[in-house]
């Protein structure tokens, strides 16, 4: 069963019993992947670290080290 099939028998339950239907699959994914982010970032502050850009820095650091062994 996935989440399409357990959202209709959660609705068809809800409406046998007078109740608000749920939100529909995937209504509150943006707000979670937020709510992650900003647990992170607040992580990181509290750490000392960088709390943004710490992705791309990472990326630009590897990318020179790995033109610098070509270079060599």
């Amino acid at each position: 069963m996935n989440a399409l099939h357990q959202h209709l028998f959660d609705s068809y339950r809800a409406a046998q019993r007078a109740e608000p239907a749920p939100p529909a699959p995937g209504t509150h994914d943006l707000a979670v992947l937020r709510a992650a982010r900003d647990h992170r970032r607040f992580e990181a502050v509290l750490a000392g670290r960088p709390a943004t850009g710490r992705l791309r820095f990472a990326l630009r650091v590897a990318l020179r080290r790995r033109l610098n062994a070509r270079a060599c």
